[in-house]
Formats: structure tokens, C-alpha cells, sequence
């Protein structure tokens, strides 16, 4: 009982620290809605980066991959982990620079579905909307996955009904998302970062050396079929009445490893795919101070990203060997990350430590909910219903969409059973596929146009909905992760459509061929930060066109 008050007491102070930051950040915020949505472009290279890759990881990195390394053994989260890794990088190097200047040629866009619609001059707001309503659709699954992640963490602790504390997370979330807005998002993002790194150093340091040194471990995890393999895949012997792995004399009994082909290790690459297309990272691009600042995050968020993978990997493999037994199911699994703190640590620190569980939860679905609160009152409210709304309208909107979420997120999070890594898996591959291939066209093909957007969009949508439910089932080549082919058709889809409709206008081209251009056509060079506002001179050279 004391050890519970010591856990619970490190991670009340958590909280509170948390809603402080929501509070201090509440009147910048509510100043405006650029502040509310993007921070007013003024975030540094170190909150742009963490708070990238903090949102972007949420509850799955602690809990959902070391418990499907634990459970299945190393392929699965050793071939996704290296996706990540690859497509964070190339995300940084490919996207980041050319968004954060494109979105101030294009009218200054400050939300991902603002600035699809100013690059391909939608006036009609029919890209915007379309785009906002995929992001609420699949944001609104990955706030859910966010609150079971809330739900198991403190059942497990501390044997709270799961559905009362899952409850009371998301309030906490809410909260502090409703009243301050992008900058108290970034701001606790990075802390959740830094916090969520040192949580995986301190217990994957004490897992080894509790497992019994390196050379113990490793033979132990040799002797399990399949588990230490990058070719083929444990396969726990489940009780056919339970659905609980066997033990017998003491050690959990697997059968023969299924093999793990070509196929299936570039489905799980793919996983890297969707970085082009999350809405979580790509709105830091936008919001970042200066483009010069891009390629310091890049180095950030790419060595952060690196060894907060490796760590979640090596903490399932690693506590396989230290607690054979204990976890017997897949749902169970994805906690031994809370379990091996609890064992390893002094109760005060093993409180600071699950603490960046929720701070995982807290930072991805705070991200998700506001930037689904923005593709609602931007893009939706403003951009399709009621043009001249006021910042104040926009954020009354944005803040009842909040509410819808949280509801909805409630919902989908109910089910106990839920496991974490196939929710997130689900949103991810929706977002991927639906925004991935069309931001790649939107910064580096000229000929895309509106039209093969909506194509672009549309399709990726489909695909993924269309592959998940009917076409992954059948198995074979066709239990391919869907983010790979949805993500090939919806790119196929956005060239073969603009090719085969009107060529982009001369306004149009003129932005897409001088956007890169130092200093920015229609910008007054100012140092090394990037100057948003338009000039004049480069609207009247666009009419001379």
C-alpha cells in the first residue's frame, strides 16, 4: 500500500505540472487562432523536434511494441522499428524544409488541410473538407487507442477499474488541450519526450542487469523458437478454452516459429510510409520558426527516434527472459513495461517512470485532438460554411469539435481488449495513405493538380478501409500491411488523374516553381527567419502572367 502511495504520488505531481503549462499558456493561445493552431510560427528547433516525435509515438512505443516483442519476439517490432527510424529521417529531410516554405507562399497556411487547398487553389474549400474529415474520422480511433493505453496503465498498477481511470485520463487530456491550445501541446510534448526517453533508459539498463547479465539473456531468448530470428516469428501455444499461453515446468511453451518473408519485412518497412502523411508531425514543419532550424531537428528527432525504438524493442525481448511466465496473453504483454518498472525501481522513481506512459497517451492525443479541432474550425467551419468567421466563432467551433472527440474517443477506448499496437496500426495506415502521397506531389511535382488530390485522397481512404476488412483476411500476399498498397494506389491515382485533366494554372505553377527561391517570391529576406506575410509585388507579377 505505501509503494502505491509513492507511484501515485509522483504521477499526481506529473499531472498537475501538466495542467499548469495548459494554464500558462492559455492567453498567447487565445489570442488568435493562428496561436491557437500553429503556435504563430515561432517554436524552436528542440520543442519542434521532440514534440514531433513525442506525439507522434504516444502510448505504442511503451507499451504496444515491447509488448509485441515480448509476446511474438524480435521480427515484427524489429522490422517496424526500422521503418520508423528510416521514415523519420526522411520525413526531416525530404519534407520538412519544403513545407515550412510552402506554407507561407500558399496564403500562409497553418493546418495541413489549409495547406492542401491554398497549394492547389481550391476556392471551393472541397479539398479542405475532404481532407478534415479524414483526419477526424482516423484521429478520433487514435485518441481512443490513447485512452485504453490511460485504462491499462492503471489497472495494472494499481488494480483500478480499467474504464474509471480511462475516463479520468482523457479528462485530464482534455482539459489541458482545450485551454491551451498548439503551444501548451508542444510544450508538454517536449517534456513528455524527454520523460518517455528516460523511462526507457532507466528500465531497459535495469532489465539487463536483473536478466542476468547479456550472455544469459541471449542464450535463454536462443532456446525459444524463433524469438531472437528477423526471418521467422514466435508462435506462443495458446489454451484453446482460455486463450492463454501454456506453461509447463515452469516456462511458457511455443510452438514452430511461422516464417517471416520478403513480403511481410517490407509490409512492416512500409510502416515508414505513413510519416509523409501524419498530421501530428507535419503541422511542427509549419510551425517551426525558421527553415534554417530544420535540419538541427532533423538531427534531434532522428536520434531520439533511433534510440526510443531500440530501447522499446529490447525492453519486451529483455523481459521475456526475466519474466517467462508472467504475462500470457497478447493484451497482457503490453504491459510489461509497467510491470518490469514496477519490479526494477524504488516506488517514487518507478511513478516517475510510468508517468511517461501517460505522457506518451497524453502528448499524441492532445496532438490529435486539437489538430482535429483545427481541420473542424478552419477548414470546415470557416473554409466551407462561414468564410468571414471571426478567431473567436473558429475557436468555439474548434473546442466543441474537442468535446465530440473526446466522446468518441471514450467509445472506441471501452473495450478492455483492445490492443494497442492493431488500433494504431488502423489510424496510422488511414493518415498515411491519404495525405502521404499527395504531400509528396504537392512539394515536388508541378503537374498535380486539384483533381488528382481529391483522386489522391479518396483513394488512399478506400483502400485502406477496402484492404483491412475484406482483402487482409484472405492471407497470403494479400496480409500485407494495407499502408503499403493503399499508398501506391492513392500516389497512382493522384498522377494518372491530373494527367489526364486541366494543367495547373500559370498562378499556380509560378508558386510551385519559386517557392524554394532564396529569398521567398513575395517575401523581404530577414536573416535567417522565414518572413510570413505576402507581398504585393509577387501577386502583381502573377497577374502580369
Amino acid at each position: 500500500m505505501a509503494n502505491d502511495f509513492w507511484i501515485l504520488l509522483a504521477m499526481v505531481i506529473y499531472f498537475a505540472a501538466m495542467l499548469s503549462i495548459g494554464f500558462i499558456y492559455s492567453k498567447r493561445s487565445n489570442s488568435s487562432s493562428k496561436e491557437y493552431f500553429a503556435g504563430g510560427r515561432g517554436v524552436g528547433p528542440w520543442l519542434t523536434a521532440l514534440s514531433a516525435e513525442a506525439s507522434d509515438m504516444s502510448g505504442w512505443l511503451l507499451m504496444g511494441l515491447p509488448g509485441l516483442a515480448y509476446f511474438t519476439g524480435a521480427a515484427d517490432p524489429l522490422w517496424t522499428a526500422l521503418g520508423l527510424a528510416i521514415g523519420t529521417y526522411l520525413n526531416w529531410k525530404i519534407v520538412a524544409r519544403r513545407l515550412r516554405r510552402y506554407s507561407v507562399v500558399a496564403g500562409d497556411a497553418i493546418t495541413i488541410p489549409d495547406f492542401f487547398a491554398k497549394r492547389f487553389h481550391d476556392k471551393c474549400g472541397v479539398i479542405s473538407t475532404i481532407a478534415a474529415l479524414i483526419i477526424l474520422v482516423f484521429f478520433c480511433v487514435y485518441v481512443g487507442s490513447c485512452f485504453v493505453t490511460v485504462g491499462k496503465l492503471f489497472h495494472a498498477l494499481f488494480g483500478f477499474d480499467y474504464h474509471l481511470m480511462m475516463i479520468l485520463g482523457a479528462l485530464v487530456v482534455f482539459v489541458y488541450t482545450i485551454v491551451g491550445g498548439y503551444l501548451s501541446v508542444v510544450m508538454t510534448d517536449f517534456i513528455q519526450g524527454v520523460l518517455m526517453f528516460f523511462a526507457l533508459a532507466v528500465v531497459f539498463i535495469g532489465t539487463v542487469a536483473n536478466a542476468g547479465g547479456i550472455g544469459n539473456t541471449v542464450a535463454f531468448l536462443r532456446s525459444i523458437p524463433g524469438f531472437l530470428s528477423g526471418t521467422q516469428v514466435a508462435a506462443p501455444q495458446l489454451d484453446p478454452t482460455s486463450g492463454q499461453q501454456l506453461v509447463e515446468a515452469g516456462r511458457a511453451v511455443f510452438g514452430t516459429p511461422s516464417d517471416y518473408g520478403i513480403i511481410t519485412i517490407v509490409s512492416m518497412l512500409a510502416w515508414g510510409l505513413g510519416y509523409f502523411g501524419m498530421p501530428q508531425v507535419l503541422v511542427r514543419f509549419l510551425s517551426i520558426r525558421s527553415v534554417e532550424e530544420v535540419r538541427k531537428s532533423r538531427i534531434i528527432a532522428t536520434g531520439w527516434c533511433v534510440l526510443s525504438l531500440g530501447s522499446a524493442v529490447c525492453i519486451g525481448l529483455v523481459g521475456r527472459a526475466m519474466m517467462p511466465t508472467h504475462l500470457l496473453t497478447a493484451t497482457d504483454a503490453e504491459t510489461i513495461f509497467i510491470v518490469l518498472a514496477q519490479t526494477l525501481l524504488p516506488s517514487f522513481v518507478c511513478g516517475i517512470v510510468v508517468s511517461g506512459i501517460f505522457a506518451a497517451s497524453m502528448s499524441s492525443s492532445s496532438s490529435y485532438m486539437i489538430i482535429g479541432a483545427s481541420a473542424m474550425g478552419e477548414n470546415i467551419f470557416r473554409g466551407l460554411f462561414h468564410r468571414k468567421a471571426t478567431d473567436r466563432q473558429v475557436m468555439i467551433v474548434a473546442r466543441l469539435t474537442l468535446i465530440v472527440m473526446f466522446l468518441f474517443g471514450i467509445l472506441v477506448a471501452y473495450d478492455q481488449n483492445s490492443s494497442i499496437f492493431q488500433v494504431v496500426s488502423y489510424a496510422w495506415a488511414g493518415l498515411g495513405a491519404s495525405f502521404g502521397p499527395l504531400m509528396l506531389c504537392a512539394l515536388y511535382w508541378r503537374r498535380a493538380n486539384k483533381a488528382g488530390a481529391v483522386a489522391g485522397m479518396i483513394s488512399g481512404t478506400a483502400t485502406v478501409l477496402v484492404w483491412h476488412n475484406l482483402i487482409k483476411p484472405l492471407g497470403g500476399v494479400f496480409a500485407i500491411y494495407e499502408l503499403l498498397p493503399a499508398f501506391l494506389i492513392s500516389l497512382l491515382c493522384i498522377v494518372v488523374v491530373s494527367l489526364l485533366t486541366r494543367r495547373p494554372s500559370d498562378e499556380m505553377l509560378y508558386e510551385f516553381d519559386h517557392y524554394m527561391d532564396d529569398p521567398l517570391p513575395g517575401t523581404l529576406p530577414s536573416g535567417s527567419v522565414l518572413v510570413d506575410e505576402p507581398m504585393e509585388a509577387m501577386e502583381s507579377e502573377v497577374r502580369g502572367k
